[in-house]
């Protein structure tokens, strides 16, 4: 074979895969890539929140401690609900296997806050003509986990 043909075929092979992650972080390739592994998983319910469980663990710091407050939220106040991961972040779908709402670190994206969010299409929050889908979270004090609680409840009604 031609040395010269092989660097322009490895060259051009290069260039084609580069090219496919145009415009996105690592962060949302790495979040990518996630979401294909949980898609071919064929998981059971236990293992669903075996691997929720498993995602907040590997949190650090307020992050840790507000996934795991939301989690135990979501879990009391909307059974409904099942625990899985969603673009590697955890999530909570319902019986048809469907996003409701999730909890994205501040971490995952390298963002100021962390977020709880509800999947407008899954989530029964519509309110007139326009209304918050995401909350950016600092800290949970009684009245955040009461506004939680509320919308929690109303996006499963």
């Amino acid at each position: 074979m031609n040395p010269k043909t092989e660097t322009k075929k490895s060259t051009k092979k290069s260039t084609a895969t580069s090219k496919k992650y145009v415009g996105l972080s690592a962060e949302e390739i790495a979040a990518m890539k996630e979401t294909l592994k949980e898609r071919k998983a064929n998981a059971s319910k236990e293992e669903a929140e075996k691997a929720v469980l498993d995602k907040i663990a590997e949190m650090k710091g307020l992050d840790r401690t507000l996934a795991k407050r939301i989690h135990e939220i979501v879990k009391a106040n909307a059974p409904s609900l099942s625990p899985k991961t969603w673009y590697g972040m955890p999530a909570y779908a319902n019986e048809e296997g469907k996003i409701v709402c999730f909890f994205q670190s501040a971490g995952k994206f390298n963002s100021k806050y962390a977020t709880l969010g509800f999947n407008h299409d899954n989530a029964n929050l519509d309110e007139g003509n326009m209304w918050a889908s995401a909350f950016s979270l600092k800290e949970l004090t009684a009245a955040e986990e009461a506004k939680i609680v509320a919308l929690v409840k109303k996006a499963v009604s």
